[in-house]
């Protein structure tokens, strides 16, 4: 295994990029199935399964942040074994079983769900509730290790490419692997496809066991804050001054506010899929394979075209702004596609900028969170991760609320496959998400003010600080 200093290597790097596999594959999975699960399989009206997905989403607003910094300050064995690291592969591994819980929906609820929708309405709320408490538990602090882990420029964009071309995977993954086990109208198919998706994510949470692992210069650091803490007046490390602090940041709302609009219009496209293959192209459920093979290939042929780009420019947040064009310009054409073919390779031009942003979206987080800590002089990037989790999984309630809108406007209850039901899909499938993408873009031109000079001086100062 190759390694540079303090034993960030490549192998530890594609180890980190497990984690992202894993983001990929359980977020993929679920915004794949689950609203179209309980709508059209389980038979709960569109209205209340949104209604749960709003829920789920509000929960998000109390449970990310909190997490991050309830777990930002100590772990079980945090002193051997960082702060970060226990509470990553407890909340792996709970993520697992919490999972198949969601489409374990009992027989007796859901043949009663038509003249009964509220238990199965309470299942799915209680579920998804819970699988999202506990994967903010793992994810918060995966996304946190990576600022302090790789702190060069340098190591971080290696680190970005080789992350993000193994979580790539895990974004084909999340959408191929479920289909395999699961068919439209076999209810039990689904659990089946949990179960699976449950042991895959147990295989990941060993394998990601070196990039997480935290070193000792991490624990030190760690450490050295704790004791700061001890020392500062206590209301400055509360709660609600700390989010507070975070929020005064204007470069960090740019950023959250562009991923939320980027997490929106993804949620939408991959939530269409099977939608688009089941009404639209009337194929089985492993029909849409080779239109996600189309996005797959797309994107990992961009990741190394997008990384020499990188660096000529050396501008991580620049490079955002013209991946979320690039993926606005190639969604909108899907709202007019009717055959796979026609979708296979529109996927394909989109995965291109897909590839691009998710290359860029972590180093330029790092920029930020560097930023942050030069101007607090202290660490909190567990809340600010928190924040960006909270933001990123609102995406949820905005999806539901778009799929709700539109298939009550084109009736799509009474007949999925009616020319209304159709374009309405296309347009939840495409035109949304192409406004979304487009939408981001612009916010974060205006807002964004994090130059290369500024991100060069923090680093300067961060290494002097040595937080």
């Amino acid at each position: 295994m190759k390694r540079k200093g303090n034993g960030v290597g490549t192998g530890v790097m594609a180890s980190y990029g497990v984690g992202k596999f894993l983001a990929e594959f359980l977020t993929g999975a679920f915004g794949a199935i689950v609203f179209k699960f309980y709508e059209t399989e389980i038979g709960l009206a569109a209205g209340y399964a949104a209604l749960a997905t709003i829920i789920y989403s509000l929960w998000n607003a109390v449970n990310d942040p909190i997490i991050g910094f309830v777990t930002n300050r100590k772990a079980p064995f945090s002193n051997k074994l960082g702060r970060r690291f226990p509470w990553i592969i407890i909340g792996l591994l709970l993520s697992a079983v919490s999972f198949v819980l969601i489409f374990a929906v009992p027989a007796s609820w859901r043949s009663q769900v038509k003249t009964n929708p509220i238990p199965v309405f309470i299942w799915m709320v209680v579920t998804i509730c819970l699988y999202d408490g506990v994967y903010s538990l793992w994810e918060v602090n995966y996304q946190s290790v990576y600022p302090d882990k790789f702190r060069s420029q340098a190591v971080r964009t290696k680190a970005a490419a080789i992350s993000t071309a193994v979580g790539v995977l895990g974004v084909a993954a999340g959408f191929v692997v479920p289909p395999l086990f699961f068919s439209y109208g076999d209810i039990g198919s689904y659990l089946v496809s949990g179960w699976v998706i449950a042991a895959i994510a147990v295989a990941g949470t060993l394998l990601i066991i070196p990039g997480i692992f935290e070193t000792k210069g991490m624990i030190e650091r760690f450490k050295k804050q704790q004791q700061m803490i001890r020392e500062e007046a206590k209301q400055e490390h509360r709660f609600f001054p700390s989010m507070k602090r975070a929020l005064s940041h204007r470069d960090l709302i740019a950023f959250i506010l562009l991923l939320f609009l980027y997490q929106s219009g993804t949620m939408c496209m991959t939530s269409s899929i099977h939608y688009v293959g089941n009404y639209i192209l009337n194929v089985p459920s492993s029909g849409t394979t080779i239109i996600f093979a189309g996005m797959l290939i797309g994107t990992l042929l961009s990741i190394p075209l997008w990384s020499l780009l990188s660096k000529r420019l050396k501008n991580n947040q620049r490079m955002l702004l013209i991946t979320s064009l690039v993926m606005a310009v190639f969604a909108f054409p899907m709202t007019f596609g009717r055959t796979k073919l026609f979708f296979t390779i529109f996927m394909a031009l989109w995965g291109v900028g897909f590839g691009g942003f998710w290359t860029f979206m972590t180093p330029a987080m790092a920029d930020i969170v560097d930023e942050i800590v030069v101007k607090d002089k202290r660490r909190d990037d567990g809340i600010l991760m928190g924040i960006r989790a909270f933001f990123m999984r609102f995406s949820y309630a905005s999806q539901a609320i778009v799929f709700w809108l539109i298939h009550r406007l084109t009736h799509f209850s009474s007949d999925p496959t009616s020319k209304s039901a159709q374009m309405g899909i296309s347009l939840h499938m495409a035109t949304v998400p192409a406004l979304f993408f487009l939408a981001g873009a612009i916010v974060f031109y205006l807002l964004n003010t994090l130059t290369p000079a500024k991100v060069a001086k923090n680093k300067e100062e961060l290494s002097m600080l040595d937080i």
